[in-house]
């Protein structure tokens, strides 16, 4: 399904890049991604993805180009 997603997308390797990047920042191996988004906002592409981490952990990731790094955030226990 990623990379059905990838196909079409501006830049396909973002994915990778988010991936590489917890990898190094919040050692996480990331098995799958969630919520994929890409759009675009006041003219600058956006990405946006939660990523499940083989030891469970999820985080959020998103980039607002011309950023070259993702704004991630660990997802943390949510009531509703």
């Amino acid at each position: 399904m990623a990379s059905a997603a990838c196909a079409q997308s501006a830049n396909p390797a973002w994915l990778d890049q988010l991936s590489e990047q917890l990898a190094v920042d919040k050692d996480c191996a990331v098995e799958y991604f969630l919520n994929m988004k890409e759009g675009e906002l006041a003219g600058r592409l956006t990405f946006e993805a939660r990523a499940q981490c083989a030891d469970g952990r999820q985080f959020d990731g998103s980039l607002t180009e011309p950023a070259e790094d993702f704004t991630i955030s660990e997802c943390g226990v949510q009531v509703c």
